[in-house]
């Protein structure tokens, strides 16, 4: 039986899955789509892209086709799909095993809800990869890779799970403080929602000053939020999270967007899954299972989240063919806000 499992074998699943199949790892690869997981089985999972090139055999199973338990699982399905997954996981977990959250979002709450907390570990990925077909993903640019206990305490475990991730990425993280990773990059994936709203690239929207006013607002909403939760922030690749809470220095924005712009630029990824998603695969992206939670927990603490709330309403117009991506849909957004601070468009 294979030690580890990876659900969801998609652009985070199958950059990781391949990465310690071809380190020599013994696992078992698992996707909902039967042509993916037909063509992983007949021809190997093949990873391009400007960083690796290389063709992977490993098992591959459909959920309904797993047999046997677990050790380690990694859940790389989209947020929206956590808790399906994890019901249908749950049964091929080993009664000590644990479940990785490498996703976006603050999932790691609802798998703890399902199989406990002391069978999740938290994780954080921010590297750039995409689905491009049956058997074929793109890993497009490293990024940050975190590993943590969710109560911040340092395990044989994690140590161990730590090790997994760097046989994928040396430079893997092992953090006493996961969730200021996850909610730090609740506010960069808020952005990029933002960006996605548009049909440019990540980069040309960051760094477009017309919509800075916006941009830095609806991070500065989550930040907030994340302050009432009483979470320390946590930078990475280049982004900057407390840039956007209130005892930011004056200039300390600007850096961040330069630096955020910088790192998009040095990406063969150009657009986010969430523009792929909308643009390419057509269809339901992750913003109420990512975003949703903002506004559910800035209401518990009484942290208004108008610019959250816009941005979900935005997306679904997108998602459902009200609106159409380019730089109207972006300015109602700004709008909302310039409404909401008083300012001229």
């Amino acid at each position: 039986m294979s030690e580890i499992l990876v659900w969801g074998a998609g652009a985070i699943g199958g950059s990781i899955g391949a990465a310690l199949a071809h380190a020599g790892r013994d696992l078992l690869l698992v996707d909902r789509a039967a042509d993916h997981v037909a063509a992983i089985n007949r021809f190997g999972l093949e990873i391009t892209g400007p960083i690796h090139r290389y063709t992977v055999q490993a098992p591959a199973r459909t959920p309904e086709q797993v047999e046997g338990t677990f050790e380690t699982v990694l859940l790389c399905v989209k947020a929206q799909d956590t808790e399906a997954g994890v019901r249908a996981l749950a049964p091929h977990l080993a009664p000590d095993g644990v479940v990785v959250s490498a996703q976006n979002g603050l999932n790691e709450r609802v798998i703890a809800g399902i199989v406990g907390k002391a069978r999740t570990v938290g994780c954080f990925v921010n590297f750039g990869a995409d689905y491009h077909g049956p058997g074929l993903v793109m890993y497009g640019g490293r990024g940050a890779v975190v590993v943590g206990e969710l109560d911040g305490r340092r395990t044989g475990r994690i140590e161990a799970i730590h090790r997994l991730f760097r046989t994928f990425d040396d430079d893997a993280v092992l953090t006493a403080n996961i969730w200021g990773y996850l909610w730090s990059k609740l506010i960069y994936g808020a952005l990029l929602f933002a960006t996605a709203l548009t049909d440019d690239a990540i980069a040309d929207v960051l760094e477009a000053k017309r919509y800075r006013p916006v941009l830095a607002a609806l991070g500065q909403e989550i930040a907030a939020v994340a302050a009432a939760e009483r979470v320390r922030l946590e930078p990475f690749d280049g982004f900057e999270p407390v840039a956007f809470t209130a005892v930011a220095p004056p200039d300390a924005l600007a850096r961040s967007f330069t630096d955020m712009v910088a790192f998009n630029r040095r990406s063969a990824k150009s657009h986010s899954g969430i523009w792929r998603d909308l643009a390419v695969r057509r269809r339901r992206t992750e913003i109420d299972a990512q975003i949703g939670p903002i506004v559910e927990i800035g209401a518990r603490h009484g942290v208004p989240t108008p610019l959250s709330a816009r941005l979900i309403a935005l997306i679904h117009d997108l998602e459902d063919g009200r609106r159409a991506q380019g730089w109207a849909t972006l300015d109602a957004l700004a709008a909302a806000h310039e409404a909401q601070d008083g300012t001229a468009a």
